[in-house]
């Protein structure tokens, strides 16, 4: 009877809603999960994605909610989930720094891993703002870089993290002959992942911070500058890049490359997998420090599945590359 028991759980499939389904990382959720054999997708008539109670019960039918949709939109679907048996990863911004919220990236600690395994509340990290927290939090960790430091980054990106219209504009034919060349933006220094990128590191305010838009799909790279020779104590590329091997070692996603390598010049080297890497270079008296990731893996729907396969006790790399 009891192996009878075990073998029917065992056969269970989750399910799984992907509220806004048809957008950018909706659609890489839908996707990737629409292949693997544990998962149930509740799918919902396209008239009826707007319909709140047809939505509530799609919400409240699943084990795993995804909101892939804009923030004032996650806030409501959250609210309209009632079953407590039900998790909600939420992959917009409304809920990064929430105390009620899990942040979705648990290489950050033992503790950012376990509190995603327990809660019923995730919020998925933003691509800007997990490639520059990997890159800083562990040297402020380890008191390289103080709280008090005035960072300043800059994150090269392709151009699908900015949603469907971007998409459509870069897309377009005739191309647009402006939009050929890296493009700066949000230049009145406030974009919306600040919050996460001072919160989740630990620093005492948000660093300067400049996105570059470049005509390819995806791919980001965020790079730190760091004056070693303003930091206490006169720090070395040596020390920073012992600083986040140590932090990494053993993660299944993160990996440190060789202090100076070129590597890390192919912004699109993780395109198509949940790694992020991380390079150190730099000389006497300045570092870089660049993480790169898939802003549509790491940085959006493959962050959600790993948080995913981690609440539900599988292996986090469970149907990811």
């Amino acid at each position: 009877m009891r192996e009878a028991f075990r073998a029917t759980v065992s056969r269970m499939k989750t399910k799984v809603f992907v509220d806004g389904s048809e957008g950018t990382t909706g659609l890489q959720i839908h996707g990737r999960l629409a292949t693997r054999t544990d998962v149930e997708l509740i799918r919902i008539a396209p008239e009826k994605r707007k319909d709140a109670a047809a939505r509530a019960a799609c919400l409240n039918a699943a084990d795993i909610a995804f909101l892939c949709l804009p923030d004032d939109a996650a806030r409501e679907a959250a609210a309209l989930v009632t079953n407590p048996r039900t998790c909600v990863i939420d992959a917009s911004t409304a809920h990064r720094t929430h105390p009620d919220w899990a942040y979705g990236l648990p290489e950050l600690s033992p503790g950012y891993r376990e509190r995603i395994r327990v809660s019923k509340r995730i919020a998925n990290v933003g691509c800007h703002a997990a490639a520059f927290i990997l890159a800083v939090r562990p040297l402020v960790r380890a008191g390289i870089v103080p709280t008090a430091t005035a960072l300043t980054c800059f994150s090269l990106t392709g151009y699908s993290g900015g949603g469907k219209k971007m998409i459509a504009a870069y897309e377009a034919v005739p191309p647009d002959p402006l939009l050929a060349a890296p493009r700066p933006y949000a230049l009145g220094l406030a974009h919306k992942h600040l919050p996460e990128m001072r919160l989740h590191t630990g620093l005492d305010a948000p660093p300067l911070f400049v996105p570059v838009v470049a005509n390819h799909y995806r791919g980001l790279a965020v790079t730190v500058q760091l004056p070693l020779d303003k930091l206490p104590g006169g720090r070395t590329p040596e020390e920073l890049h012992a600083a986040l091997a140590g932090a990494y070692a053993g993660e299944t996603f993160v990996r440190v490359l060789p202090l100076n390598s070129e590597a890390a010049l192919d912004v699109l080297a993780c395109n198509g997998t949940n790694r992020a890497d991380l390079l150190v270079t730099g000389n006497g008296r300045q570092a870089l420090v660049i993480c790169r990731l898939d802003n549509l893996g790491k940085g959006a729907s493959g962050s959600a599945i790993q948080c995913m396969n981690l609440h539900l006790g599988l292996p986090e790399a469970t149907g990811l590359v």
